[in-house]
This record gives C-alpha cells, sequence and structure tokens, in this order.
C-alpha cells in the first residue's frame, strides 16, 4: 500500500514540476492558463490520492472518513479548476489579448537589430 501510494504522490510531484516549467516556459497567456489548468488538476488529483491512499492503509473508520474527505476535496477541485481556468480565458480573450503564433516569433526575429546592423 505503501509503494502504490509513493508512486502516485511522486508521479503528481512531476506533474506540478512539469507545469511550473510550461508556466515559465511556455510563450503567452492562453498556453500558460493550459499548463496551469493541467497542473493543478491532474498534481491535486495524483498527489491528493496519493494521500488518501497512505491514509487508509491503517484500516480503521477514522482514516476511511480522511480518505473520504480527502477525494471529496479532490472531486472539488477536479470541478471548480478547470472552470476557473475557463473563466480566466474567457476574461483574457473579452479583454482583447491576441493569442501568439509562430509569425509573432518570426516577426520579433526580423526587428531585432543584428551586428551588423548596430554598428
Amino acid at each position: 500500500m505503501n509503494i502504490v501510494s509513493l508512486i502516485l504522490t511522486i508521479s503528481g510531484l512531476i506533474f506540478f514540476f512539469g507545469g511550473a516549467i510550461g508556466i515559465i516556459r511556455l510563450p503567452d497567456f492562453y498556453t500558460r492558463l493550459h499548463a496551469a489548468g493541467k497542473l493543478d488538476t491532474a498534481g491535486l488529483l495524483l498527489t491528493m490520492s496519493g494521500l488518501a491512499v497512505y491514509t487508509v492503509s491503517e484500516l480503521s473508520l477514522g482514516s476511511l472518513f480522511t480518505a473520504a474527505k480527502i477525494m471529496f476535496i479532490v472531486m472539488l477541485i477536479f470541478i471548480t479548476s478547470p472552470t476557473a481556468t475557463h473563466a480566466i480565458i474567457d476574461a483574457g480573450f473579452i479583454a482583447g489579448l491576441k493569442p501568439w503564433t509562430k509569425q509573432d516569433q518570426i516577426t520579433a526575429r526580423e526587428s531585432e537589430p543584428t551586428d551588423s546592423q548596430e554598428e
């Protein structure tokens, strides 16, 4: 039981780490929020499930109630996190934030001065 708990918890931490890298590295508001949504939902689901499995390993009534509460929190986050992410993205779209395109990157590179232009 402890091995399953450890695997779930480490998997959740990997999702958290990957999502944090995605928030830092991705180019615009929309892709960063996509990474944040995945980080929040999948990372929390796996980490808290690992905690619930660890709690149930003693098999008492109190540990079952605690695991049920943990899984209730997971279900609540699983429903509200994508909804909140969608609402934030919708607000950004209404505010006029344009999605990043490959053309934006090409245009930015062309407008940068090169070494020969600076002399």
